[in-house]
């Protein structure tokens, strides 16, 4: 199915600009056409396909449908959901915002904020087309149930005292039993879903066109200047210390899920373990400091270093975990 992809790229590189496949610079350029090209004709049809379906996907609905289950169901169906919605933590805090004020209890919101930028169905796509479903499945089950381990220790602990004021007021007002707003609008027509989704592909792709530049480019650049062996002779033994290593290092950084998928299977393909390669990209999505700093409008700052320590202990605790098992 890709390898119009790769023809394309081998013809540019190698026929049109004459360079050598030896070449360490031809080898990072016929990466980063292969993997722009493919990954923008995916984005164009898929996001237009599931927008298409999303079209009457009703947030308040889903909301109160939450709100009305019991609590380990509702952590599983608040990370499910979060896996579902195309939103990084910063577009996610209005439906945050949205379910606390419904009274749905904190930790099964939060499954749904931990578990929202970790898991798009652009990026399962996209994984799967570039890795395989093997992995893709693997990916979809840690970042689930991140968020429902998640969010069951911060509801343990009672990390809802560590709200915002305005945040918790709205908690303690919808926990109390006030009516919720539910959208009550008609069904959607086949044009008005055909002119969402067309608007839906227009805008992520205005959001996310950059990431994928980037995450190509340091892919690019993985693939094309880092000696072969060099990744695998001094990580690929799955070091204990290379995990949180790399979670320390993604700390700084930032990409959404669908950006830092090249960066993933560069990493892999030149011998980066498994387990380390996701926490690496997992630490980046998901516990960079542009989020927190977004997140610090609905959290005090208790929360806040509560979520960051269980997100880096968790992410720690993939990478040592995944690095011991058996090759995928």
């Amino acid at each position: 199915m890709f390898q119009v992809f790769t023809d394309l790229a081998s013809w540019l590189v190698y026929d049109v600009l004459g360079f050598s496949p030896e070449q360490g610079f031809a080898a990072a350029l016929h990466f980063f056409i292969e993997d722009t090209s493919k990954i923008f004709c995916l984005l164009a049809v898929m996001i237009y396909v599931i927008g298409f379906i999303r079209a009457s996907l009703d947030v308040e609905r889903v909301r109160d449908y939450l709100a009305g289950k019991n609590r380990f169901l509702g952590y599983v169906l608040g990370a499910s959901f979060g896996s579902i919605t195309p939103f990084c933590s910063c577009s996610s805090i209005p439906v945050f915002l949205g379910f606390t004020s419904a009274g749905i209890p904190l930790g099964i919101t939060m499954a749904f904020l931990i578990t929202s930028p970790l898991i798009n169905e652009v990026a399962v796509l996209l994984l799967a087309g570039l890795l395989g479903w093997k992995f893709t499945t693997l990916y979809i089950t840690v970042g689930i149930s991140i968020g429902v381990l998640g969010g069951l220790f911060l509801d343990a602990i009672g990390a809802q005292r560590w709200l915002q004021p305005f945040v918790a007021k709205a908690l303690e007002k919808g926990q109390a039993g006030l009516p919720t707003e539910v959208n009550q609008s008609s069904p959607l027509s086949a044009r008005q879903r055909h002119q969402f989704a067309k608007q839906e592909t227009s805008v992520i792709f205005q959001r996310v066109w950059k990431w994928v530049f980037i995450g190509v480019g340091l892919g690019a650049a993985l693939h094309g200047f880092v000696p072969d062996g060099w990744i695998e002779n001094h990580l690929g033994g799955g070091q204990w210390w290379s995990v949180p290593a790399a979670v320390l290092v993604g700390i700084p950084l930032y990409s959404n899920a669908t950006g830092v998928i090249p960066v993933m299977e560069s990493l892999i393909v030149n011998g980066l373990p498994i387990g380390t390669t996701l926490a690496f990209c997992m630490s980046t999505v998901a516990a960079s400091f542009p989020e927190f700093v977004l997140l610090k409008q609905v959290m005090r700052w208790p929360l806040l270093v509560t979520l960051f320590a269980v997100l880096l202990t968790a992410f720690t605790l993939v990478g040592w975990l995944f690095n011991f098992i058996p090759t995928l």
